[in-house]
């Protein structure tokens, strides 16, 4: 920028007669013009270049003559870069000039480096693709809930439907068909393997896969439910109900089976907070208003309650009157009714009747729910657990086993 004046100025003399102009030395130019050697050029090729004709066979200027390799065909000479361990090495010393290691005219071999690098590189991506393939699929598989052993699966045919699969033909080819835990055409609706009683999940209720089972998940939340079309369990009569379970909440009550509606339940099975603590319960209503006068409750304390999957079986036997609670197997306790109330309403899960509002909504997962028309001893019960129970004995309804 300036301030708006021109700035100062200092005149040149003009070039005086017969010089060369500014800069240039009087006279006229020397033969050839300026910074060339006076005279014609030398035959030959011109300034900067050697006199007479390119070399034959030589390639021209800059080039060497015929006979002598050319350092710029990589496969004229080996390869430094190669390691061969049969091949003798030549040292680098300061009187050879190039690349170290390698005699004068040596280059890499540029190709090969740039498809090893090109290799080294794919390696790299499909390694880390197939990392996080890896890493999706713990997320996809362990991101349910859990992934249950199969210790309280009967091993027999007529108990366990993927045996009874195996045993016969089912698909193409008399492989065995697979199991299905939804009624075909309709994923919202639980198939009865053993019985014709579905149960219709509610919205916040999901049916997912977990290795090769497939179990329920609940929220926990109102919609954290199904139920069945009807009653599956006759209460007037000897009976056993059984789930395997996974609590994801640390405290409240939590169902996992009940039958009932209108005004209370006929039996639950799940979780209670028992003295401020959760608890594993199996709980019956021996009368028809639903108060805390005419309920019974088996508990079964002091047992890891959150994250911990667990086999629960609730027994009630008709002829003793006495309601049982078993554990992973193990008896927790029983008490004695004068018998349970039959309850209007269907089976349902992860939901209980209780002075005529829903409650207990179940957050987890469950699977393996299964009824039985008799009452288990203590015996059968640990042999349900570890899968050893004769194949007289016979679920009436099961929903989930595989």
């Amino acid at each position: 920028m300036t301030d708006g004046t021109n700035p100062q100025s200092n005149p040149q003399p003009e070039p005086a007669p017969g010089s060369g102009g500014y800069g240039f030395p009087p006279g006229p130019p020397a033969q050839g013009g300026y910074g060339f050697p006076p005279g014609p050029p030398a035959q030959g090729g011109g300034y900067g270049f050697p006199p007479g004709p390119p070399a034959q066979d030589g390639g021209g200027y800059g080039y060497p003559q015929s006979g002598q390799p050319n350092p710029y065909q990589p496969d004229a000479q080996p390869d430094p870069y190669r390691q061969d361990p049969g091949a003798q090495q030549t040292p680098w010393s300061p009187a050879q000039p190039g690349i170290p290691g390698a005699p004068l005219g040596d280059q890499p071999d540029w190709e090969a480096m740039a498809d090893r690098s090109a290799a080294e590189r794919r390696k790299k991506r499909l390694w880390m693709l197939g990392g996080g393939v890896t890493v999706l699929a713990l997320l996809a598989g362990g991101g349910t809930f859990f992934l249950l052993g199969r210790g309280d699966d009967p091993k027999n045919p007529a108990e366990d439907p993927s045996a009874s699969a195996s045993a016969s033909p089912g698909g193409p080819s008399g492989s065995p068909a697979p199991y299905s835990p939804t009624v075909e055409g309709d994923p919202t609706l639980l198939r009865d393997t053993n019985g014709k009683i579905g149960i219709r999940l509610g919205s916040d209720a999901s049916v997912g896969p977990v290795g090769k089972r497939f179990q329920i998940v609940s929220k926990g939340t109102a919609n954290s439910y199904a139920q069945a079309s009807e009653q599956a369990v006759d209460v007037t009569k000897s009976f056993s109900v059984t789930a395997r379970l996974y609590n994801s909440a640390a405290k409240g009550a939590r169902i996992a089976v009940s039958q009932g509606d209108g005004e209370s339940f006929s039996f639950e099975l799940g979780i209670n907070e028992v003295n401020g603590k959760q608890a594993w319960i199996f709980r019956v209503q021996t009368g028809d208003k639903g108060a805390a006068a005419t309920t019974q409750t088996v508990v079964a304390e002091g047992l890891p309650m959150v994250k911990t999957p667990t086999m629960l079986m609730g027994s009630y036997d008709a002829e003793k009157k006495t309601i049982t609670l078993y554990v992973d197997g193990k008896k927790a306790g029983e008490a004695a009714v004068p018998g349970i109330w039959q309850a209007p309403g269907p089976l349902q899960l992860g939901r209980s009747r209780h002075h005529n509002i829903w409650t207990g909504a179940w957050q987890g997962a469950m699977h393996n729910i299964r009824v039985y028309e008799s009452a288990f001893s203590p015996e059968q019960a640990a042999a349900y657990k570890e899968g050893k129970l004769p194949a007289t004995t016979k679920p009436s309804h099961s929903w989930l086993l595989t």
